[in-house]
C-alpha cells in the first residue's frame, strides 16, 4: 500500500511506503495546533499519532513507540514536562527524541526542557514546513551511528 499526499505539490508532495513512513507522536490539547499539525505530517509523508494529554502520551508512546514525539509543555492531567521526564525514565522510550513545544517563552525555558529529558525546544507559533524541517534533522541518522 502506498500513501500519497494529494494537498502538497512540489519538492515537498511524496509517496511513501506505509510500511516505511516514520511515526510521530503530536501531543497537544488545543484541538486546531493537534490537528494543523498532525495534517500536514501525514501530507508530507509521517504516519501520525496524537495524544491530548501527557498520559495519554507516554501510554501511546509505551504501547507503539514512534520515531519522534513533539510535546506540547502546557498539558492538562499531566504536563509536558512530567509526561517528558517519565518518558525518559522509562527503558522502552527513553531513547525516542522528544521535541518541547510551548507558546510560553520564557527565559529558562528551553534549559528546562532539556533537563526534563527533551532533546528540542521549539517556540510556537511555529510554521508547520519548519517543524517538518527540523523533525527531519533529529530524526536523520548522524554519521558516527552509521560508521563501524
Amino acid at each position: 500500500m502506498v500513501w500519497r499526499s494529494h494537498l502538497v505539490r512540489g519538492p515537498r508532495a511524496m509517496t511513501v511506503p506505509l510500511t516505511h513512513r516514520q511515526r510521530v507522536l503530536v501531543v497537544d490539547d488545543f484541538d486546531d495546533a493537534r490537528e494543523m499539525y498532525a495534517e500536514y505530517l501525514e501530507f508530507v509523508g509521517f504516519q501520525v499519532d496524537v495524544a491530548r494529554n501527557g498520559v495519554e502520551a507516554v501510554e501511546k508512546a509505551q504501547g507503539t513507540p514512534p520515531d519522534i514525539i513533539l510535546m506540547d509543555l502546557s498539558l492538562p492531567v499531566m504536563d509536558g514536562w512530567e509526561a517528558t521526564r517519565r518518558l525518559k525514565q522509562d527503558q522502552r522510550t527513553r531513547n525516542i527524541p522528544v521535541m518541547a513545544l510551548s507558546g510560553h517563552v520564557l527565559a529558562g525555558n528551553a534549559e528546562q526542557a532539556r533537563q526534563a529529558g527533551a532533546d528540542e525546544f521549539v517556540a510556537k507559533p511555529c510554521l508547520p514546513q519548519d517543524l517538518e524541517d527540523r523533525i527531519r534533522r533529529m530524526l536523520k541518522p548522524s554519521k558516527s551511528k552509521n560508521q563501524p
